[in-house]
């Protein structure tokens, strides 16, 4: 019986490290959520403004989803790869409008001769009903389950026929850069934080179940490209 007190002490205080941890990992994953949303904006307005960019502003209007990631890094000596976390938003037909986001996250792994490193604003546009479907699934792998290619630069450059068009605007060693072979994820954990409850691409992007307010700046920055 000696024993009880201390037994029960330690097992409450292994319970509130958990509970504590937990809430933590939550609050984390919801302020990553928000950071990159607020980054989506930052690069919705510098695709706008850049020159190179004529393709992408005249096309973004005919995009059925788009998946924007704010900060692309990609770095590595031999062996190297990408990554980084992104938001996805799909453009109901019917009615013209922009849902979302729901969170994924981009990553791939590489080998040969590299060095240094870069980072990339990247937007990549479904422009088939097939190129849809992949941004809105759990995973898919760019290329394999998509055809993905680069998306043309400046004036008068037609792009080739694709499901996904994909644009970047990078710097550093790396030069251009690729998303052709990385696989795009739900990030489940995000959307959690962010909705406040367990939700789906589908929830969030075709049944439109869930909203955020912090995501009004977002919608109204792409709806407003994309209605140019």
């Amino acid at each position: 019986m000696k024993h009880t007190l201390p037994t029960k002490l330690f097992g409450w205080l292994a319970l509130s490290a958990l509970v504590l941890g937990s809430a933590q990992a939550v609050a984390n994953d919801k302020a990553d959520a928000e950071k990159t949303v607020s980054g989506s904006v930052t690069v919705l307005k510098n695709f706008s403004a850049d020159p190179n960019m004529t393709w992408y502003r005249e096309h973004i209007s005919k995009a059925k989803a788009v998946l924007i990631i704010p900060t692309l890094v990609k770095a590595g000596f031999i062996f190297g790869g990408s990554g980084g976390n992104g938001v996805v938003l799909a453009r109901d037909e019917k009615t013209n409008v922009w849902k979302g986001p729901s969170f994924a996250s981009a990553g791939s792994v590489s080998w040969g001769l590299q060095a240094g490193g870069s980072a990339a604003e990247v937007v990549m546009m479904a422009m088939t009903e097939k190129g849809k479907d992949a941004l809105l699934s759990n995973k898919f792998q760019a290329g394999a389950d998509a055809s993905v290619s680069a998306g043309p630069v400046g004036t008068g450059a037609q792009a080739a026929t694709t499901d996904i068009v994909q644009f970047a605007r990078s710097k550093g060693l790396f030069g251009g850069l690729s998303l052709e072979g990385s696989v795009i994820a739900v990030r489940d954990s995000l959307n959690k934080a962010y909705y406040g409850k367990p939700v789906t691409p589908a929830d969030i992007l075709i049944r439109g179940d869930v909203t955020n307010p912090q995501a009004g700046p977002l919608i109204k920055a792409l709806t407003a490209e994309s209605g140019k």
